[in-house]
């Protein structure tokens, strides 16, 4: 083929570098997040808010209660439970279908005696089991109210007084302002603040008595005096005076 073919100065050549057409792709493998739904919701798309709904709860038995040793809340008071109202949203409980009665299971024309008036009925019947049983309150099961002391019924009670402790409130030693006294603070050591004093300690002996041995006067040599002198004490004999000294000369008349 001869450079006819070709327009311009563009030929046929290896490219320079990798080009995308060379290669295969996965094919439509990648899978596009919904947009609907909780789970796995595309994360650039906006999110409504979910709700959920409960099942129904299982009926309550006849003894439910656990008994004395549950747990009180501390939101419960004697008044009912304190707290800010708060609403839960359940699913439809089971709605048993029930028989109601129709119009022909009614009785219109019993009820003249309801509707209209009519002389007094009386009628007899026999005796009821739990009249046999029934008793009474005797005189000895009332309680009679006092009359004497403050509580009294229908008796004007005296003035009453009674005798208390003597209240901390206003007395001389009340403290109003609460604050500690010398006695709380803790007595620092002379010794921190002023020159600190020689201290003596006393211990144990060391060594028991009987065991040990101490050098005795026959233990020691006095003549070897060497060991702290020049040489030891020499004795020498002579006379008392010397010779060359004047005697001592009284006249006596």
């Amino acid at each position: 083929m001869g450079d006819s073919a070709w327009v311009g100065t563009w030929r046929p050549h290896r490219p320079r570098g990798p080009i995308m057409a060379h290669f295969t792709s996965p094919g439509p493998k990648y899978s596009i997040q919904g947009t609907t739904g909780y789970l796995k919701h595309n994360p650039t798309k906006r999110k409504a808010p979910a709700y959920t709904f409960k099942g129904a709860r299982p009926s309550l038995r006849e003894a439910c209660s656990p008994g004395p040793h549950y747990y009180v809340e501390p939101s419960m008071t004697r008044k009912g439970k304190e707290t800010a109202p708060a609403y839960t949203m359940c699913g439809r409980p089971n709605v048993k279908t029930e028989v109601t009665p129709g119009p022909s299971d009614y009785s219109p024309e019993k009820s003249k005696k309801h509707v209209y008036e009519s002389a007094p009925v009386h009628s007899m019947s026999f005796r009821t089991r739990s009249f046999s049983v029934d008793s009474t309150p005797g005189p000895g099961a009332y309680t009679i109210p006092r009359v004497m002391g403050p509580n009294t019924v229908d008796k004007t009670a005296s003035p009453c007084y009674s005798m208390k402790w003597k209240s901390k409130l206003g007395r001389f030693d009340e403290d109003l302002h609460k604050t500690p006294g010398p006695a709380a603070y803790k007595k620092t050591d002379v010794d921190v603040y002023k020159k600190r004093a020689p201290k003596y300690s006393m211990s144990s002996r060391t060594k028991p008595a009987g065991t040990v041995r101490h050098p005795g006067p026959g233990d020691y040599y006095p003549g070897k005096v060497t060991l702290t002198k020049p040489c030891a004490p020499v004795v020498t004999f002579g006379i008392r005076h010397s010779e060359y000294t004047m005697p001592l000369i009284v006249d006596v008349y």
